[in-house]
């Protein structure tokens, strides 16, 4: 079976359009949608009742599975709101999920709020999933790297989190 690559240029919200194969494992989960044109993201659904409690971690299945075109990649990404009301992200954010997957779209999901468990319905939107194009690198071993701007600076070089350099000093 060939995979073919079908896009078009007027897809959800003016953006091109890809025609990705889908396959519902469970007849009362609804299909990723999105909810708003223009959305990069699909909502994923629960396909169970789960309550994680503090700290608590879980694999939570969506019923969904995809066949991805070859040069395709769907990332799993938290909900924003589930994350900032509730504490709720991923664990491997943005979960990867290869084109040649053929199995249900799981979500290792993580209740990061200390004192309050969070409860999640069977059909409840639970993350989303972006699909974009992938880039395979030729990866060429060179004894030295050449410089750049940045160079080796890393986790932090940029700045903290205080006042910008010359913030607060007007008028004095």
């Amino acid at each position: 079976m060939t995979n073919q690559t079908n896009t078009t240029s007027a897809g959800h919200g003016g953006a091109p359009s890809l025609t990705v194969q889908l396959h519902m494992l469970d007849d009362g989960i609804a299909a990723p949608s999105y909810a708003h044109p223009g959305d990069a993201g699909a909502d994923l659904r629960s396909r169970i009742d789960v309550v994680l409690a503090p700290g608590e971690r879980a694999l939570v299945p969506t019923g969904t599975s995809i066949a991805l075109p070859s040069g395709f990649v769907a990332l799993v990404h938290p909900r924003s709101g589930l994350a900032t009301k509730h504490g709720l992200t991923i664990v491997n954010s943005p979960g990867t999920v290869d084109a040649g997957y053929r199995g249900e779209i799981s979500v290792t999901l993580l209740n990061t709020d200390s004192h309050h468990p969070i409860s999640l319905s069977r059909g409840d939107r639970i993350a989303q999933m972006v699909i974009q194009r992938v880039e395979h690198a030729t990866f060429e071993v060179v004894d030295q790297l050449p410089d750049s701007v940045r160079g080796t600076g890393g986790f932090g070089s940029t700045g903290g989190f205080g006042p910008a350099a010359g913030a607060g000093t007007a008028g004095l």
